[in-house]
């Protein structure tokens, strides 16, 4: 790509030099208008119920174009809170406070917001999207601006204050005109390649079900399980409920007070795919910790958690890489027999198969929970020891080469991501010219 004939210092460190006849100007200068909104009062069905009137929230900023709200609010509501305006198509948004701070949207849609959107509206010897392009590359300035504890903010007056590169009108167009084109072409790779990873997933879901129901002998003589959503099974297997091949508990039914330094105390968020988070999860005092002990809640070596409340079907397996720890009753504890053994039974637990069972049990229930007594009555694949040594074998292998494909897929995906941003950024600090003399 070309330069421009001549550049000079932008007077700014972290935007260096910009071409010559480029402008910088503070935002304040670039548009009419910059505000934000309100919230109308939370659980009041009057402004929210029926709502006819976009509302947006930080949570509906993807640092794209914007088409709808999650929410949408009442002409009550805007009758009674003067903080709520509308702000016009093509205007610009920008997350003020905690975890989406810096988040960016383009409006392809007239809106409210609440008070963490910051609005830029009403573009002056500026085009809007040229903005859009130039907030998305500043993003990493905008958060260093931040200040607060857990939950960083901006305000509006360091947004009004923000320094954008302006070339001549003309020039914004062709530019936007380049970028449009190509960060269409980079994000469409990107959604493909994100499509790739749900298609892995996939994979690797029919790869455990194929196993634990079926084995992977195609040869094996096959019977009817009697069951109909599993259809048949091998012919030496059984199918029992879980009760019949391990105890099953549970974890705390009270909550004690956790603090900031203890003993680990884990519920259901602290399960990952076969981990369980021993340092985010929450923590409790040694008292309290060999109360739950005593009463039962402390896994040990060998056993299996499942979550059973909110997300169900995750598991993991208690090994002694683990420091002790106790859990909350939102966790199963599966203590299997002889029959089972550790492995087989976590892959058979995590099966899509077995998730669809517990939902099936739950169905219609306000809440996603699954009793322990319905725990009990999960029925099982039971295969011979060998065959579920040897099932967890083709399973490990078969997954580890599906993990492989994830993993460089995930690389493809942050490398396609890391070109989007450089090129904007090269872009619209005119440090590589795209236009046509």
């Amino acid at each position: 790509m070309k330069r421009y004939d001549s550049y000079k210092d932008s007077g700014i460190e972290w935007i260096g030099e910009i071409p010559s006849h480029w402008k910088i100007m503070k935002t304040s200068h670039c548009f009419e208008q910059i505000g934000s909104g309100t919230t109308p009062t939370a659980g009041n069905s009057e402004y929210y119920e029926n709502g006819e009137f976009n509302w947006l929230q930080t949570g509906d900023l993807t640092d794209g174009e914007i088409f709808e709200t999650s929410k949408r609010i009442t002409q009550k509501a805007l009758n009674n809170y003067s903080a709520l305006r509308f702000y016009s198509k093509d205007s610009l948004v920008i997350a003020m406070y905690g975890a989406t701070i810096g988040k960016t949207g383009f409006l392809k849609i007239e809106t409210t917001t609440n008070q963490a959107c910051c609005v830029l509206s009403k573009p002056k010897n500026l085009n809007s999207r040229f903005a859009f392009y130039w907030l998305n590359y500043i993003k990493p300035h905008l958060i260093s601006l931040s200040y607060g504890g857990g939950q960083p903010n901006i305000n509006q007056e360091q947004i009004r204050n923000l320094k954008i590169n302006c070339p001549p009108f003309s020039e914004q167009i062709s530019i936007i005109s380049y970028l449009d084109q190509k960060t269409t072409e980079i994000d469409r790779l990107i959604a493909d390649k994100e499509e790739l990873l749900k298609l892995y997933e996939e994979e690797k879901t029919a790869v455990i079900n194929q196993a634990v129901t079926k084995g992977i002998n195609p040869k094996v003589k096959m019977k009817d399980s009697g069951i109909e959503w599993l259809g048949e099974i091998p012919e030496h297997w059984e199918v029992a409920p879980l009760k019949r091949y391990a105890k099953i508990t549970d974890g705390s039914h009270f909550s004690p007070k956790t603090i900031s330094e203890g003993y680990p105390y884990v519920s259901v968020k602290d399960i990952g795919t076969n981990t369980i988070d021993l340092k985010n999860c929450s923590k409790i005092s040694e008292e309290d910790f060999l109360q739950l002990e005593r009463n039962g809640c402390r896994p040990k070596k060998g056993d299996l958690l499942l979550t059973k409340d909110g997300t169900i079907g995750r598991a993991a397996i208690v090994t002694d890489q683990y420091k002790p720890f106790v859990i909350l009753s939102s966790l199963g504890l599966i203590t299997p027999n002889k029959e089972f053994t550790l492995e087989y039974l976590y892959y058979f637990l995590i099966s899509g198969i077995n998730i669809d069972q517990m939902y099936s049990l739950i169905h219609g229930s306000a809440l996603t929970r699954l009793t322990i007594e319905k725990i009990k009555n999960l029925l099982v694949c039971c295969p011979p020891i060998l065959d579920q040594e040897n099932l967890v074998f083709y399973i490990k292998d078969k997954i580890t080469r599906i993990d492989a494909k994830i993993e460089d897929t995930q690389k493809l995906i942050e490398l396609l991501k890391e070109y989007r941003t450089a090129l904007i950024s090269e872009v619209v600090t005119g440090k590589v010219k795209v236009i046509q003399d």
